[in-house]
């Protein structure tokens, strides 16, 4: 698992959501594809009649020991390796011991002590369904950890046999496992995708996912797909909710009309939270959340349809909130971190 630094030093400081001191998504993608578009294709060998068959794509080479120098758009960048051996690893965590935890999409919970990761996966995890693009998503500790050791995991949850949810699942840490188990909030939605959050007020965010069928639940007021919700740490509802106790709506939404959200993350010196989303063609974007907000999605978008016409008529419309940055065409945004180091000043 690689980690950026400024090419002349170490990693700077960074309240990151992601990972501490670390620019761990740019890193990952210079090393997916800088690394990708290093390697020389070989010729396809020549079928019968002369016609060359066409390459089996493209072949992803063995991730060297580093370290790894890029040159960017903002400056020179520098990417140690941290950890490998991973398997589709989907998001991480810092412990304040300094050990990392990691969850696998397979549904695998692993830790990294000092740079080394431990061959026997944590016990304590729910089950979870991988299937496509789901399976063991977020992993978030509690505000309070140092006193409490929660730990919060959001997962694919089988509900039928055919049929998975959205499960969040807390727990304890007790430093080689997780106990005390269980779900603190369930909802039948199926999601490919999910974010956890802390706010500052201590409230626990959780993103669901909005592009099951033709997308409409994330307008639907009483489903929980294509939200983010707002719970107490137990799962329970705050009174405050913009929609708590109103009638039509689920008192746990915070803001809806989100498509596929891919990074949720409090902002260290404003205390907004910050999301980015995957548009289809296009059309992905970041977001400043607000309570009670619609975001639009399907109604409104940047992107085209998979099919190829434009997803909406207009890029804006009244009664939806404009993203503060998208992009055409799509660059598949991942996670989202901030950074606020001294180290890489023109990622500031």
């Amino acid at each position: 698992m690689p980690c950026a630094e400024n090419a002349t030093g170490k990693a700077g400081r960074s309240h990151m959501r992601r990972i501490a001191g670390c620019a761990a998504a740019a890193a990952l993608a210079a090393i997916a594809f800088g690394t990708a578009a290093q390697q020389q294709q070989q010729r396809p060998p020549a079928a019968s009649g002369g016609t060359p068959r066409p390459p089996n794509g493209i072949v992803v080479p063995p991730l060297g020991a580093g370290p790894f120098t890029y040159k960017t758009a903002e400056q020179e960048i520098r990417v140690v390796v941290h950890t490998t051996g991973l398997t589709r690893p989907w998001s991480l965590v810092w412990l304040p011991s300094g050990e990392m935890l990691v969850t696998e999409r397979g549904g695998r919970l692993r830790i990294v002590r000092n740079g080394t990761l431990d061959p026997e996966p944590i016990a304590g995890v729910p089950e979870v369904r991988a299937q496509g693009l789901s399976g063991l998503f977020d992993v978030a500790l509690h505000p309070q950890f140092a006193a409490n050791r929660f730990v919060y995991l959001s997962y694919a949850k089988p509900i039928a046999e055919r049929q998975n949810g959205l499960g969040v699942a807390r727990g304890v840490w007790d430093g080689r496992a997780l106990t005390n188990v269980r779900d603190i909030f369930v909802t039948t939605d199926s999601s490919s995708v999910s974010r956890l959050a802390f706010g500052r007020d201590g409230k626990l965010y959780v993103s669901t996912f909005g592009n099951a069928g033709d997308g409409s639940a994330a307008q639907n007021p009483m489903s929980h797909a294509g939200k983010v919700l707002r719970l107490n740490d137990d799962g329970s509802v705050p009174g405050d909710n913009p929609f708590s106790g109103r009638q039509g709506y689920k008192p746990e939404i915070y803001t809806l009309g989100h498509r596929s959200t891919e990074g949720l993350v409090l902002h260290p010196m404003t205390g907004e939270l910050w999301e980015s989303e995957q548009g289809p063609n296009g059309g992905d974007e970041i977001n400043v959340l607000k309570p009670g907000v619609n975001y639009g999605w399907p109604l409104v978008s940047t992107g085209r349809s998979y099919p190829g016409p434009w997803q909406s008529k207009g890029f804006s419309r009244e009664g939806f909130e404009d993203p503060i940055v998208y992009w055409m065409p799509s660059i598949a945004t991942s996670g989202l971190a901030i950074y606020t180091g001294d180290k890489l000043p023109n990622w500031k």
